[in-house]
């Protein structure tokens, strides 16, 4: 994942509407990275609780609600890439242009750059 530049939505020094597209572009992949590393951190934590608990119920019990909500936590993440993912496929042609906006007059684009 890397961050998109500002490229052309910048004119004279001044930030048109078209950032917007990159703005909303690199919260979207800032968002998706924070998730992955939370999700990640619960995986982590939640296998030491299990690990250490050395046989408590009480404790078993937590280090299993920690690792649900995180295996939960990864379903909803992938199941919503994939339907976006569809989405694209399905309506935009499968060019990767689901959060991509088009400003200039000539409506929708037809064809993948």
């Amino acid at each position: 994942m890397q961050l998109d530049a500002w490229g052309s939505c910048v004119v004279d020094g001044v930030p048109t509407l078209k950032c917007f597209e990159v703005v909303f572009g690199n919260i979207l992949t800032m968002a998706s990275a924070f998730i992955v590393l939370v999700l990640f951190i619960m995986f982590v934590m939640g296998s030491f609780r299990y690990l250490t608990s050395f046989g408590n119920a009480e404790k078993v019990k937590k280090a299993q609600g920690t690792l649900r909500y995180a295996l939960v936590g990864f379903i909803l993440f992938v199941s919503a890439f994939l339907i976006m993912k569809i989405i694209d496929i399905l309506f935009l042609g499968g060019c990767g242009r689901i959060f991509q906006f088009n400003l200039d007059n000539t409506g929708i684009v037809t064809s993948c750059p």
